[in-house]
């Protein structure tokens, strides 16, 4: 019986260990991007993503937790600009802050999860005119700890955000759209 036991042990110890080894050599980096293109000017869709106020509006997560509590800190808009929230387990907690705001071209944000687990990421919006319209770019890019490569191991971060990417993007069009239409006499 104890050597049955040894052997199982044995056995548990060695999958284990195998399963670690994958992990440890899984990529580190991720990365997560979607385009779209907006029937408005640059300056239209740039202000949608610059000030976290407009967010509500089109934020593919602001409608998932009615009890979401919002908090803003720093100037309105543009580099300093911090939005917290604290939420359901569909949207958790953490904060973001933009780093670097370049009128109708880019934005550039440091965003940092609490829950469900600690983490860290940038994200990137570049906005550049096609025609009459905006070709708007998100992109989310990060690395995995030890715990990410694993958790990645069974569902990769372009699945798990990727279509609320797209979600997003929609709504803003759509916001954004509509902002042009009311400014045009």
């Amino acid at each position: 019986m104890r050597k049955k036991i040894l052997i199982g042990l044995g056995v548990v110890a060695v999958l284990l260990g195998g399963f670690a080894v994958v992990v440890a050599v899984q990529p580190g980096d991720y990365k997560v991007e979607r385009s779209a293109t907006v029937a408005a000017p640059p300056a239209t869709v740039f202000a949608q993503v610059n000030d976290f106020h407009k967010w509500e509006g089109w934020s593919p997560w602001a409608k998932l937790d009615p009890n979401c509590k919002n908090t803003f800190e720093g100037p309105t808009a543009g580099t300093g600009a911090v939005f917290k929230w604290a939420g359901n387990d569909d949207v958790g907690e953490g904060q973001m802050e933009i780093v670097e705001s370049k009128p109708d071209e880019l934005i550039r944000i440091k965003l940092d999860f609490v829950k469900p687990f600690a983490s860290s990421c940038d994200t990137v919006f570049t906005f550049k005119p096609e025609g009459g319209a905006t070709a708007v770019t998100w992109t989310m890019s990060g690395k995995n700890n030890f715990v990410g490569k694993g958790f990645c191991l069974f569902m990769n971060m372009d699945k798990m955000v990727g279509a609320d990417f797209e979600k997003g993007l929609a709504a803003m069009k759509t916001a954004a759209e509509a902002k042009k239409d009311n400014l045009t006499p």
